[in-house]
């Protein structure tokens, strides 16, 4: 009985250091993913979602004041 209890003892023993290794490994290779795609995200020189919203924001603007003056220039032709 005692001999079975220790095989039982190595076989969780093991089980317990596999699972251990498996989400330590896992961990890594999702972190090395990661910064994989940040240097392909770096070198492609893409924005990221705030930056875009930011220049969204500044041609809209950009946009409103030249219809304005646009409309300004218009209505001093017509006078």
């Amino acid at each position: 009985m005692s001999k079975s209890r220790f095989v039982f003892d190595r076989f969780a023993k093991l089980i317990e250091q596999g699972l251990v290794n498996y989400k330590d490994i896992s961990d890594e290779i999702v972190s090395i993913l990661r910064s994989k795609r940040d240097e392909i995200v770096f070198k492609m020189k893409l924005a990221s979602k705030e930056e875009v919203e930011v220049l969204n924001k500044r041609i809209s603007n950009l946009e409103k004041k030249l219809e304005e003056k646009k409309k300004k220039k218009t209505s001093k032709v017509k006078k």
